[in-house]
């Protein structure tokens, strides 16, 4: 591992007296931190979905370009979770910008050059690139919340933080917009962006900090005098080998497995619906860009009060049951998705109430997901945990969003696109049904055991 990544050294303990303010005071700045720099990752995650209306007026195809835009996801899905690994054993303040720039730099790249969006192949590879930086975003993360925040506030902190996909996930348009007004270039959906996120990559680093115990400060649960049932503070707070993460605490766990299944279905929704909605918008529903632009931005800002209220009903309506509040947010969107496909043309109203319903309803089941996964590891595991579901997501659903469902609308029309989504929706709802009866065989064992 490079020197730069390495955990931040402890700290000799401050005052008892000042410990109370000053964890106070980092937890907000170190949540601004990592709230605004993951959120910066989205700004040059799907961006590239903006452009590809432009592309296909050039000669590109559907399918090709979905392939080119499934480089991103495979590359993601698997440093998601090879990164997850190294972020466990990393200081999330160096890691997380880093990726954040580098993927930056290659939309400037793309951007920029010509070259760069003259072929099918270098448009896969230079994606391909930026997906592998991408990976360096969600793990820190997860490692800095399991560090600052305990079991009992986690599922808060983390519905809220997890509205970062859509903050950032919702400006890539405006700031294409911006840039088509200024520049009248449509390069400007992939540099654009890239700007915003190399200056929040700053942001973060002068922001995010490491381990409370690096900055003079006991660890959480003492803090917080909220310990886990197996908590031991000596192991707890040790950090893991990649091999004893692998062996002794992911991949024996059944209950991981499940849900990174349900994960490829999720996702392929997620990003079905907002990869291809810029072109299903123009194509179909004769959209112009600054209401398909409008449309693609509601998607992702819906999400934001949708993401609030998965987890306040995960938690108060569902009493923590993860599966069961996925399967009632799923069976939702797949009849807002229905409704989406089978509106005809000329009722603009309701294809904009479709986008900003399944908005609004997709972003909680993934983010169930994501909080189920830190959930089922011990804290310097976190990372893994998540990547290892993320693996699931962007290797499964998204390239299928991508790819699969490009190449069916050039064979079979938009029609067997909407099919394949909506069959994925079914089999997200089965999987968490199967994941909600696990759980409670394994919560019951655990209740026995006790």
């Amino acid at each position: 591992m490079l020197s730069i990544f390495k955990p931040a050294p402890h700290k000799a303990p401050v005052d008892e007296a000042h410990v109370d303010p000053l964890y106070r005071r980092l937890r907000w700045q170190i949540f601004m931190g990592i709230f605004f720099g993951y959120a910066a990752y989205y700004l040059v995650r799907k961006n590239f979905a903006l452009a590809m209306p432009y592309l296909i007026d050039q000669g590109f195809s559907r399918g090709d370009l979905g392939f080119a835009l499934s480089g991103i996801s495979i590359a993601y899905g698997i440093s998601k979770f090879i990164m997850g690994s190294v972020s466990d054993r990393s200081n999330p303040r160096v890691f997380l910008p880093a990726g954040l720039i580098l993927a930056a730099a290659v939309m400037l790249f793309m951007g920029f050059v010509p070259w760069a969006t003259s072929s099918i192949a270098i448009m896969f590879v230079l994606l391909f690139l930026c997906g592998w930086f991408q990976g360096m975003g969600w793990p820190p993360c997860g490692r800095t919340m399991v560090h600052w925040w305990s079991q009992k506030e986690r599922g808060g902190v983390v519905s809220v933080w997890n509205c970062a996909h859509n903050v950032g996930g919702g400006i890539p348009p405006l700031l294409f917009l911006l840039g088509m007004a200024w520049f009248n270039d449509w390069h400007a959906a992939l540099y654009m962006p890239a700007f915003g996120a190399i200056l929040l990559a700053v942001f973060a680093f002068m922001t995010m900090r490491d381990t409370p115990q690096s900055c003079g400060l006991p660890p959480i649960e003492e803090y917080k005098n909220d310990y886990p049932p197996d908590y031991v503070k000596e192991s707890a707070e040790q950090e893991l080998t990649a091999k004893q993460i692998f062996m002794q605490y992911i991949l024996p766990n059944k209950l991981l497995w499940y849900i990174a299944l349900a994960n490829v279905f999720v996702y392929l929704l997620r990003y079905g619906i907002l990869d291809w909605s810029p072109t299903y918008l123009k194509e179909v529903k004769h959209f112009a860009l600054d209401k398909s632009s409008w449309a693609y931005f509601l998607y992702e800002y819906a999400g934001i009060p949708g993401t609030l209220l998965c987890g306040w009903m995960s938690d108060k309506v569902f009493k923590g049951n993860r599966g069961a509040t996925g399967v009632f947010f799923m069976v939702l969107v797949t009849i807002a998705t229905v409704v989406y496909w089978l509106n005809p043309v000329g009722n603009p109203g309701i294809d904009m109430a479709c986008m900003i319903t399944i908005g609004f309803l997709i972003y909680g089941p993934v983010m169930l997901i994501g909080l189920h996964a830190l959930e089922l590891a011990p804290k310097k595991a976190a990372g893994t945990a998540a990547g290892f579901t993320g693996l699931f997501g962007y290797l499964g659903g998204s390239v299928a969003a991508s790819a699969i469902v490009g190449y069916t609308v050039d064979y079979f029309g938009w029609d067997g696109g909407f099919i394949v989504m909506i069959a994925g929706c079914v089999l997200a709802v089965v999987l968490l049904l199967l994941t909600m009866l696990s759980e409670n065989k394994h919560k019951a064992q655990l209740r026995k055991n006790a």
